[in-house]
């Protein structure tokens, strides 16, 4: 809680209540969160493209399946398991 308030030592306290409030209500205000939300309020910058407007035909159909036992297939012979 300090490392987010010293911010305002560096940073418009406004600036600083208008980023805490959104990651307040993000659940998560980390002084990582509220300095993400700072830099890109401070920036602004905006980018000449268009929204991405995705078609329908995009949508996932078959959500992926987490199959970490894959991964030990990818090792090599010999190899070190480092985490269990």
């Amino acid at each position: 809680m300090v490392d987010i308030l010293s911010l305002v030592l560096h940073h418009d306290e406004d600036a600083v209540l208008c980023t805490a409030e959104p990651a307040l209500e993000a659940g998560g205000p980390t002084k990582t969160h509220i300095l993400n939300l700072l830099h890109r309020l401070i920036d602004k910058k905006h980018s000449d493209h268009p929204e991405a407007d995705p078609p329908d035909a995009l949508a996932l159909e078959t959500a992926p399946k987490a199959n970490v036992d894959r991964h030990d297939g990818l090792r090599q012979a010999g190899e070190t398991r480092h985490a269990s």
